[in-house]
């Protein structure tokens, strides 16, 4: 049986001022790279008079830590970054992100994909392509039918579906990055059809940041530089669901001895957030790496006073 379409909710349209977001996936407390995107979103939005918002991005369940949530949250209290509005949890958004699914579906955009990683794997080596290491995987188009009609979105017990999205031909998508400049990526042949709907039902970050950031209305994405490469895909997203483009700066990443960037799979440690001397400590390193310089270095210098000078002094053309 067909799935009954409901109409997909208008987010709000973006708002007059300035609306950033800070968006951690709680799978581990704070590390330096991760403070790092949230003082240099906090610092922007605060520089530009807006709002910031924190929205805890757990939609990949399996992946999440128990109490990791309230312990960024703990962090970022320690270290004087107050959001503005009410907390966002992924988590709580399945309808939202489940009509805009169904709205995707009857633009015929939609294909189920039985593909398992081994599989595109597989298909990509017979055909003698080579992922090089921490590349994108372009999807082959193994499950793409000749036509894309109507989908059943209701998986059947006996067989696990994903849903891929079909990109059209020539799928070049170009933006402007505040401090990286011009942008651009061709979805075909750096990408290729990808998942919004994983075949355990859940869905996937793509379509997730898309739908929520539309929902916040939010205009201003500060983030670090590895998510830059998703960004033509979001914009893309963006376009087809009728929701409007936010700006996007990139910031750079922190690295590890080897050159790999900070993550908990690399075992990065978590920031020290103790007690205010430590806290400040961590903000002044996160905010040496973003191009902040002649900041207040007294021991006496509070927090407060700290983040009221990086901010006057905060301009993401000086990183």
């Amino acid at each position: 049986m067909i799935l009954a379409v409901s109409n997909l909710k208008n987010p709000s349209p973006l708002s007059d001022g300035y609306r950033g977001r800070f968006a951690p996936s709680p799978t581990g407390p704070l590390h330096a790279g991760s403070l790092v995107a949230a003082l240099g979103s906090w610092l922007d939005a605060r520089k530009n008079g807006g709002k910031w918002l924190l929205r805890i991005e757990d939609v990949d369940t399996p992946r999440c830590v128990p109490g990791a949530d309230q312990e960024i949250l703990r962090q970022l209290l320690a270290c004087g970054l107050q959001w503005d509005e009410k907390i966002s949890w992924q988590s709580s958004h399945q309808e939202r992100y489940q009509r805009a699914l169904e709205r995707l579906n009857t633009l015929k955009c939609l294909y189920p994909c039985t593909c398992s990683r081994q599989a595109i794997s597989n298909t990509l080596a017979a055909l003698g392509i080579e992922t090089p290491r921490n590349q994108e995987v372009i999807y082959p188009g193994s499950c793409r039918p000749a036509s894309i009609l109507m989908n059943d979105l209701g998986n059947t017990p006996s067989q696990k579906l994903a849903w891929r999205l079909a990109l059209p031909t020539g799928c070049q998508v170009e933006f402007e990055d505040l401090r990286l400049g011009h942008q651009q990526q061709n979805l075909n042949d750096q990408v290729g059809d990808f998942v919004l709907c994983r075949n355990d039902g859940l869905f996937t970050y793509q379509l997730a940041v898309v739908v929520d950031d539309a929902e916040q209305a939010i205009t201003h994405v500060v983030r670090g530089v590895d998510l830059l490469s998703n960004t033509a895909r979001q914009i893309h997203l963006q376009e087809l669901l009728g929701y409007p483009r936010p700006q996007y700066l990139h910031l750079p990443l922190v690295l590890d001895e080897q050159g790999e960037k900070l993550s908990k799979q690399t075992l990065a440690t978590t920031i020290h957030t103790q007690d205010a001397k430590q806290a400040l400590q961590e903000l002044r390193k996160a905010a040496l790496h973003l191009g902040l310089r002649n900041l207040p270095a007294g021991d006496t210098t509070s927090i407060a006073e700290w983040l009221l000078a990086a901010t006057h002094a905060w301009d993401y053309r000086s990183i």
